[in-house]
């Protein structure tokens, strides 16, 4: 990347301009020193560092690192002492990063169509609908649009499976700065109310922002402390946005659409049962293995088509309609991008020989999610057993453990509780502490392939199997590590050949 580089000096100014400066700037600071590289990894560094000291798991032994490596000052909320480099004492290092990612690697937000999604459930469904449209747009010009989910990155020079919604600041403006300089003209990323909450997306200007919908998730010590916090959270994507898409038909879609409309000057609205939005879809049908719906939206007006199964992904497509619509995208791109959609791990549907057992691969994780997924294999395969396999992660969303766990047995004849991505935490405790919420038959097997292999072979009548919440993921959080190990899609699809072979 050719990126304009800066003195240390106009680092501070920015500093002081935000009004995050805890102290004056040191003697001996260096100021019209040129800042080679702003990084918070000591093994990045490189002569001419500007170090930043951040999280949770930092070292004094990582700054002593990058001092040997080259670099040449730090910003930090705390001085260390026993580190000969000068310190720039700030008072919240949140507020500090993002600001100064921006101004490192050049605005380039400023030079790239970037769509934010956030809401509860759907964000990486309606992202990849909205790449596999812009994508039909932009492949006869030998461009594609770049992406950054909870399932991959793209940005035309990085391609990566993810490991965080949205990435740390000086991550997230790496990728739009590879975008730019590909000659990217879109890309579309997930924006969750965490990364909203502690200012990752600061400086980052939004072409649209799209808000799908909204559910208490997220709700802990470590993450937001009530519903209030999340929600709130999650509304600051409009003042970053030159327009916003807001979902009419979800709870506290008022609320949604007048901070909107407050903070942002145009707004488009979505909806399934409120014809007076800008995108109204009715007429929902399912014929054969495909959906299709009837849209009413002005110049994108006409019938649709999704090959992916599940018929709640009808409200994700009207938010990719009504994002396309704001940015004016031509109505055969929008149709055939649709029509042609998949998501990783997200409704992938596999079945036996026979086709009595169907295995779902989805990455369902919260209340909101459980509950539409359990809603919509009630209407698509009527009458069949479920079984549900999934867990909950260590050290966050503890609400989940109850929720997942009452909706999991209301709706199923057998959960199999298992490990996803415990961290810090014990698998079989986080099991126990769901199982207690679980009015059905329940199971705890923390090895997740045999927990799947459990599942699949109980299987002796028509059956539907879902498996949640790693999607098409191949690594799981172990202690502070991401181990390899196979995706659910993998696995499910090895064990119904083996249920197969037994019947054989």
């Amino acid at each position: 990347m050719d990126l304009t580089r800066f003195s240390l000096r106009e680092y501070v100014e920015l500093m002081d301009k935000l009004g995050q400066l805890a102290a004056p700037a040191p003697d001996g600071l260096d100021l019209e020193r040129t800042v080679e590289l702003v990084s918070y990894s000591s093994k990045e560094v490189v002569p001419g560092t500007l170090f930043i000291c951040k999280g949770a798991h930092f070292k004094v032994d990582y700054l002593a690192d990058a001092a040997k490596r080259g670099a040449f000052a730090y910003a930090s909320e705390n001085t260390y002492s026993g580190i000969d480099l000068p310190c720039i004492l700030v008072k919240d290092m949140r507020q500090v990063l993002a600001p100064l990612a921006v101004k490192y690697y050049n605005a380039p937000s400023q030079k790239l169509k970037v769509i934010g999604i956030t809401g509860t459930k759907g964000k990486s469904s309606t992202a990849y609908y909205l790449k596999y449209i812009l994508d039909e747009l932009l492949v006869p010009q030998g461009k594609s649009c770049g992406v950054i989910s909870s399932i991959d990155t793209w940005d035309g020079v990085e391609r990566f499976e993810s490991h965080l919604t949205t990435p740390e600041p000086l991550e997230l403006q790496k990728h739009f700065a590879h975008a730019v300089a590909s000659g990217m003209e879109y890309l579309v990323m997930e924006v969750s109310s965490q990364a909203l909450k502690y200012h990752r997306t600061l400086g980052t200007r939004f072409a649209v922002s799209a808000f799908l919908n909204i559910g208490a998730d997220h709700i802990s010590p470590i993450e937001h402390p009530d519903f209030e916090d999340y929600f709130h959270s999650k509304q600051k994507i409009f003042a970053q946005a030159d327009f916003s898409c807001v979902n009419l038909d979800c709870d506290h879609g008022d609320e949604a659409l007048a901070a909107a409309q407050s903070a942002c000057g145009t707004v488009h609205t979505f909806s399934r049962h409120n014809p007076a939005a800008n995108v109204y879809g009715h007429d929902v049908r399912k014929i054969g293995d495909d959906i299709l719906f009837q849209v009413d939206a002005a110049q994108l007006s006409g019938q649709y088509r999704l090959t992916m199964p599940g018929l709640f992904n009808v409200d994700n497509a009207l938010a990719a309609i009504a994002v396309c619509q704001g940015l004016n995208i031509p109505q055969k791109a929008v149709l055939d991008g649709l029509s042609k959609a998949r998501v990783p791990g997200r409704m992938e549907v596999y079945s036996n020989a026979s086709g009595d057992v169907a295995a779902i691969v989805d990455y369902a994780h919260n209340r909101m999610s459980f509950e539409t997924l359990f809603r919509s294999v009630q209407q698509e395969y009527p009458g069949r057993r479920i079984v549900t396999v999934f867990g909950c992660p260590g050290k966050k969303a503890f609400d989940r453990r109850r929720d997942l766990g009452e909706v999991s047995g209301q709706y199923s004849d057998l959960v199999v509780l298992t490990e996803e991505d415990s961290g810090e935490e014990d698998t079989v405790s986080i099991c126990k502490e769901i199982a207690t919420h679980v009015a059905c038959t329940c199971e705890i097997q923390p090895n997740r392939g045999e927990a799947i292999r459990q599942a699949v072979l109980s299987c002796h009548q028509p059956s539907v199997i879902l498996i949640t919440g790693k999607g098409a993921e191949t690594r799981q959080k172990r202690g502070l590590e991401y181990i390899d190990t196979p995706s659910d899609v993998e696995y499910a699809q090895a064990f119904l050949r083996e249920l197969d072979a037994r019947r054989d």
